[in-house]
C-alpha cells in the first residue's frame, strides 16, 4: 500500500529575523529554523511549508501580515522568478552589513582562529550594470510564471532567450531587460531572439537534444570593446553565417564575433574550437594603465571596476618591497601577477588552465613586463619543494583559489616555503576559514577585508592577510 504523502503545515505570523546562507532569509517556529526566500528581516508572513527536515523547514510566502521597514522595492521585472539578484528587496547598506557578518561568522565558527577587527565590506560603486560577461540560453518554449498560469489566459509557448530557472536544466525564463550588464548587451540579445524567430531558426530542446540555437555569451570590456560568442547545436552554415552577418551589420560596435558548434549533450564549450568570424580574436580590458587580453575562453573578474578595488586591497596587504619574490598561486590570466609586478623583483604565477597561462604571458608582453614567469599544471604537482628551490624562495604568496579552497598538500608546501606574508583572496569564506585553521600554527591573521563583487547577491570576496609567527 502506497504511503500517503505528508501534509505540510501553514505557519501563520512567522517573523523573519535574519538573513542566512545562499541568499535565504529565516525565522524560527517552535525553535526550529524556517527558511523563506524573497523575504527580509522584519517581515511577518504566513508561510506554506514545502520541505521539512529534522533540523529545518523551508517554505514560501502566501500572505504578508506585515512588511519590514527595511524592505526595498525591486527594480527588475523578473525579480522572484529569475534566479539572480535575490537581494534586490534589501537596501544595499544592509546587504553589505550582512556580508561582513557572514565573513565574521564563518571565519570564527569554522576557522576558530584569532582574528583582528574585521573591516566593513567594501561596497561596489555600481550596483547595476556592473557585470562584463553574461551567458544566455535558448529554449524552445519559454517558462510561464505562476501568475501567468494562474490567470487562465490562453498563453502561447513562444521560444525563449534568457536564464535558466533555478535547479531546472531545461527551463528558461525569457529575459527582456537585464540590469546586470550595460549596453549593448540587452539590444544584442533581443535582436538575436527577434531575428531567429522571424527567420524560423529552431531553439534548443535540452531534453530531446535538438535545435540550432543553444547559447550566446556577451562580454563588454571597460575599454568599450565587445565580444559576442554564439553557440550552435548543428553545422547549418547558411543559417549560421546569415545570423552572424546580420549581427555584424546591425551592431558595428562588436569588436570580436565568434561562433562555436556544440553537438554534445552538455553546454560546456571549453573543450571546443571557438571560431573567430569577424574582428579580433580578443578584447582588451584596462586597469591602472595596464592592458589585459581577454579571449573567448579567458577568465577575467566579471565586475571590472570592483576587481580593481579588490586587487588594490590584495596588493596593499602584500606590502611588496623592491627585492621581494612574489608567488601568485591560481594566477588565472595573470591579472594579479602583472598588477603587482612593478612593485617587486620577481613574480612567479601558477595556474591549472594552460590557455590561461598563455594569456598571462601575453599580458606581460603587451605591458612590457619582464619580471614574470608563468607555469601551467595541477597546483599539487607543480608546487613542490623542488619548484621552490628552482624558482626562488617566496617572500610573499598571494592565493586566489577556486571555491573549493586550497588542497592540503599545497598548504604544506607553502608552510615549508615559509614566506613572510600570505595574502589569501577567496570567493568562499567557508573554505577559506578551513584553510586558515591549517595555517594557524605558523601564521597569524592580521587583517580581514570583505569586498562586494556581486551586489544584490549573497556572494562575497574576502581578503585575509597573514604574517609568519616568530
Amino acid at each position: 500500500m502506497a504511503r500517503k504523502k505528508q501534509n505540510y503545515p501553514l505557519l501563520e505570523g512567522l517573523e523573519i529575523t535574519t538573513l542566512a546562507a545562499e541568499g535565504k532569509a529565516m525565522g524560527r517556529w517552535n525553535e526550529q529554523v524556517v527558511f523563506v526566500p524573497m523575504t527580509v528581516p522584519g517581515d511577518v508572513v504566513d508561510v506554506q511549508i514545502r520541505q521539512k527536515r529534522r533540523r529545518f523547514m523551508e517554505g514560501y510566502v502566501v500572505n504578508y501580515v506585515k512588511r519590514s521597514p527595511l524592505r526595498a522595492e525591486p527594480f527588475c521585472a523578473h525579480f522572484g522568478v529569475c534566479g539572480g539578484c535575490k537581494w534586490q528587496n534589501l537596501p544595499y547598506e544592509e546587504q553589505l552589513r550582512f556580508k561582513t557578518e557572514q565573513v565574521r561568522d564563518q571565519l570564527t565558527r569554522i576557522g576558530k582562529v584569532e582574528l583582528p577587527e574585521i573591516q566593513p565590506c567594501l561596497g561596489s560603486a555600481e550596483t547595476r550594470y556592473y557585470r562584463n560577461k553574461l551567458e544566455f540560453t535558448f529554449a524552445e518554449r519559454r517558462w510561464l510564471t505562476f501568475e501567468e498560469v494562474a490567470s487562465g489566459a490562453d498563453l502561447e509557448a513562444t521560444p525563449a532567450l534568457g536564464f535558466h530557472i533555478p535547479n531546472m536544466f531545461d527551463k528558461v525564463l525569457d529575459i527582456e531587460l537585464c540590469h546586470l550588464q550595460g549596453d549593448p548587451s540587452n539590444a544584442i540579445r533581443n535582436e538575436v531572439r527577434r531575428y531567429c524567430i522571424e527567420h524560423g531558426y529552431t531553439f534548443h530542446n535540452a531534453r530531446e537534444h535538438r535545435g540550432l540555437m543553444r547559447n550566446i555569451t556577451i562580454r563588454t570590456a571597460s575599454t568599450g570593446e565587445v565580444m559576442v560568442i554564439v553557440v550552435f547545436g548543428a553545422t547549418e552554415m547558411e543559417r549560421i553565417e546569415a545570423l552572424l552577418d546580420h549581427l555584424t551589420e546591425r551592431f558595428p560596435e562588436i569588436t570580436s564575433l565568434f561562433y562555436v558548434i556544440n553537438t554534445k549533450w552538455n553546454d560546456s564549450t571549453s573543450d571546443l574550437e571557438h571560431i573567430c568570424y569577424r574582428g579580433k580574436d580578443h578584447i582588451l580590458e584596462e586597469m591602472e594603465g595596464l592592458h589585459f587580453k581577454v579571449g573567448p575562453k579567458s577568465f577575467y573578474q566579471t565586475n571590472s571596476k570592483q576587481a580593481y578595488e579588490l586587487y588594490k586591497v590584495a596588493r596593499e596587504a602584500a606590502d611588496l618591497k623592491a627585492d621581494d619574490t612574489l608567488y601568485d598561486l591560481y594566477t588565472g590570466t595573470g591579472t594579479i601577477a602583472n598588477f603587482c609586478a612593478r612593485r617587486c623583483k620577481k613574480v612567479v604565477g601558477i595556474e591549472y588552465v594552460a590557455e590561461a597561462i598563455e594569456d598571462a604571458k601575453v599580458n606581460s608582453a603587451i605591458n612590457q613586463i619582464d619580471n614574470t614567469s608563468f607555469f601551467a599544471g595541477d597546483m599539487k604537482q607543480v608546487l613542490d619543494d623542488r619548484f621552490v628551490a628552482e624558482n626562488g624562495h617566496p617572500d610573499v604568496i598571494i592565493l586566489d583559489p577556486p571555491r573549493a579552497g586550497v588542497d592540503e598538500p599545497v598548504l604544506e608546501v607553502i608552510r615549508r616555503a615559509a614566506p613572510d606574508r600570505i595574502v589569501y583572496v577567496s570567493c568562499n569564506p567557508a573554505t577559506q576559514a578551513r584553510d586558515l585553521a591549517l595555517l594557524d600554527a605558523d601564521y597569524r591573521v592580521v587583517a580581514v577585508q570583505p569586498v562586494d563583487m556581486f551586489p544584490h547577491t549573497h556572494h562575497v570576496e574576502n581578503v585575509v592577510k597573514l604574517i609568519k609567527r616568530p
